[in-house]
């Protein structure tokens, strides 16, 4: 009888990280809109615990999404036509996001998330258009300064940007996927330096969660759901300001 080969335990998938990231991140934003509206209305103490605990727990999905974009964009067939759907589920978020967290329909003084990470992807496919340009009639690559330079500019464009478009998270979001992006050789170091640029960026001490997850990540897309896992966005966003209107607490702005 041929022995009985023992399946070993090979990490989580890249859909199991994006359902973590789902979770943690309706758990803030239900805080974020609904929790945080209420308290607006009535000072709680106990609520203001459960409010707090719950915002924390949201700090586990921003890292998750920054380092599958950058897994993305190594996997993805159309670079630019993945950038096109991130900047697509950015418009179309727009509304929900600004009427769950100001109650207005269109509000341009804080962009969704959607915006940071769609500006992150296309930062990282010009550094890495930068890093294949060839010139001079030799046909090689630019020289190592230019390259250089031009990947600085690139970078300082897109921070820029999201500060100038004042996107969730901002510049601080977008330096945070770089980090992830140049470092992405080496896992190991890469989850740590991405690690100290929540911390350091954005204060972030309660992502780590999000980093011991993803050290477990196995390299692997798991289960096909990609415009499940856009589309939960602007809807979950717009069922929480519904869910405002029903208490009536929809008045209140969660910014």
């Amino acid at each position: 009888m041929e022995a009985v080969k023992e399946k070993r335990w090979q990490g989580v998938s890249g859909s199991t990280l994006k359902m973590l990231a789902i979770v943690t991140m309706l758990i803030d934003h239900i805080a974020a809109t609904v929790l945080a509206r209420m308290l607006q209305a009535e000072a709680d103490y106990e609520l203001y615990t459960v409010y707090y605990a719950m915002r924390q727990i949201g700090r586990i999905a921003f890292p998750i999404y920054c380092f599958m974009l950058v897994e993305g964009l190594k996997y993805t067939h159309n670079r630019w036509r993945y950038a096109a759907r991130l900047g697509i589920f950015a418009l179309l978020s727009e509304i929900p996001f600004d009427l769950a967290f100001s109650s207005e329909v269109l509000g341009l003084g804080y962009q969704n998330v959607f915006f940071t990470l769609t500006i992150g992807l296309v930062t990282l496919i010009v550094i890495e258009e930068i890093g294949k340009r060839q010139c001079g009639p030799d046909n090689k690559g630019l020289p190592p300064a230019a390259r250089f330079a031009l990947t600085v500019l690139a970078s300082a464009v897109g921070m820029g940007l999201a500060a100038l478009l004042q996107t969730d998270y901002g510049w601080r979001g977008v330096a945070c996927i770089l980090i992830l992006y140049f470092f992405r050789g080496r896992r190991g170091l890469a989850l740590v330096m991405g690690y100290v640029a929540f911390v350091l960026f954005l204060g972030e001490i309660a992502a780590l969660p999000a980093f011991l997850a993803l050290a477990l990540y196995r390299g692997k897309k798991g289960f096909s759901g990609k415009y499940f896992f856009y589309g939960f966005y602007p809807l979950h966003l717009l069922l929480l300001y519904l869910t405002c209107v029903l208490m009536g607490v929809a008045g209140y702005s969660a910014i």
